[in-house]
Parts: structure tokens; sequence; C-alpha cells
């Protein structure tokens, strides 16, 4: 049964895992603050009834405007934060600027633990709260073309344990969801930052480039048969919420369960011939 005049903030809502939840989490009675990086699609949400801060995560100034904003608006408590919001810069490592990796941590990582370490105190104040991080298969498997966003996941797996752990002493929980593939905007939202980090014509991967990762950002996307919709990492969230006994992880999607067992049962070399072949 839901808990209903629970509030939530969710990041990330303009499309994708984050929408899906506003909407789902909304038709279960709670109150859904559903941020978006961009205002325009913040404005869009509201339009749809949504109460909707902006917030980017490469801006504090954004973050504690926000966050001020959900607070206001609450009375000061605020039942849960869903950490939700980030992209991908594909790219062979070897071609991936230094800044690059900073510009993805800096919205995959650190503004995920901007924000958590405001809401922590709003939490312990209040006596109770759920803090859910949606990871990713790719935060304890790696992929060929993949390694800024495997990185910012690996570290945001690293946080998250320790921060688990940390927390195991109050009534605050916190779960991490790590969904495989999931019908979403990822990849074509990913074209931007590709194009601005990666200079694949001059790589010594180039024949690579053009034969895999450039007809998969670039070509008509075709349906992985494992791929699931968002509502199905929204129903492993509404349990992380609403269970008096959260689960530490949530897999999400065949691949993912696969994944955990191949990380637990195959020789490291062997695993990385499976994933090797993966490309």
């Amino acid at each position: 049964m839901a808990d209903h005049g629970r509030s939530i903030l969710i990041t990330g809502c303009s499309s994708g895992i984050g929408r899906a939840a506003a909407h789902g989490l909304r038709a279960r009675g709670w109150r859904v603050f559903a941020s978006c990086r961009q205002e325009a699609d913040a404005e869009a949400l509201r339009a749809e009834g949504f109460e909707a801060p902006q917030l980017d995560y490469t801006d504090s100034d954004s973050i504690a405007r926000a966050l001020d904003e959900v607070l206001a608006a609450t009375g000061g408590t605020l039942d849960a934060l869903y950490n939700n919001g980030a992209h991908a810069i594909p790219g062979a490592i070897e071609d991936l600027p230094t800044d690059a990796l900073r510009a993805i941590f800096e919205a995959n990582v650190f503004g995920w633990h901007e924000l958590t370490r405001r809401v922590i105190p709003v939490m312990r104040a209040q006596g109770h709260g759920r803090i859910v991080q949606c990871s990713s298969v790719l935060g304890f498997v790696p992929m060929p073309w993949r390694g800024a966003y495997v990185t910012s996941k690996y570290a945001l797996e690293g946080l998250t344990d320790v921060l688990r752990i940390e927390m195991a002493d109050t009534d605050i929980k916190i779960a991490t969801i790590q969904p495989g593939p999931i019908g979403t905007k990822i990849r074509s939202n990913s074209i931007p930052h590709f194009e601005r980090w990666v200079d694949w014509r001059a790589s010594p991967r180039a024949p690579q480039y053009e034969a895999s990762l450039l007809k998969r950002l670039y070509a008509a996307p075709r349906k992985d048969r494992f791929e699931l919709p968002p509502e199905a990492v929204v129903k492993r969230l509404v349990h992380a919420l609403e269970s008096p006994r959260p689960k530490p992880r949530y897999h999400v999607t065949v691949p993912t369960h696969l994944s955990g067992w191949m990380r637990r049962l195959l020789p490291t070399a062997a695993l990385d011939a499976v994933i090797g072949r993966a490309r």
C-alpha cells in the first residue's frame, strides 16, 4: 500500500526513468518534486501539474535553490530523494580528454554527493528518510566504449555503499537501483557530449568507431530484446521507498542479473572475454 502524503525529490525528470518515476509515484499518492536540468523541461512538467524545480547537478547554486524551493513548499521536510539524472560520454578511454572525465563526474557523482549531503541533515532532523541512487549494470561490470559512464557509476557505487553502512545507525535508509537496457534517450542525449569531447577521426581506433560506435549513436535505434520500459525501474523504486526493509540493491533486466552472476562466478579473464565480444 502506498504511503500517501510523503514527499520525494526526483532528479532528471525530463524523460525516461525520471519522468516515469514522477508519474508513477504521483499516482501512488506521493508529493513529487520532479526536477529537471533545463528550465524549459521543468516548465513543461509544471504544465502537467507537477512541482518541478530546476536543478542542474553541475551548478551548486542551482542545487541549493532547488532544495530550498522544495523545503519551503513542504515546511522543511523531505521523505525521500531519488538521484537519477546522469549522462554518458561514449568513446574509447584513450580518446577521452581528462576534462571530459571531470565534466561527467561533476554531473554523475559530485552533484549527487552535494545534493545528498544537503538532504541528510533534513532527514536527520525529522528522524527518517530514504535515499535511492539510480546506478546501472555498468556500475559493476565494464563495457567497451563506455569508459566515462562506467567510471562515474563505479564511483557512485562505492560512495553509496559507504553511505549505506554509515547510515545504518540512523533511520535513513539507502538503496541502489541497477538497471540494464531501459528504453530511454540516454544514447541520443550522449551525442552532443561525444561530439564535444571525442576527436574520433584522429584516433588510432577510427575504423572501429566507424564500424561500431558511430552506427550505435547515429543509426535508427533498434530495440534490444532484453530492453524494458522505464516503468520496470519504477517498480523497484516503489519497493525501495515503501518497504519497511528495502534491499541494498535492486537489479533490473535480465542482463543485470546475468552480469551479476558472471561477476561472482567467472575469473576476470573469462569475464573480460565475454564482455569483449559484446562490442
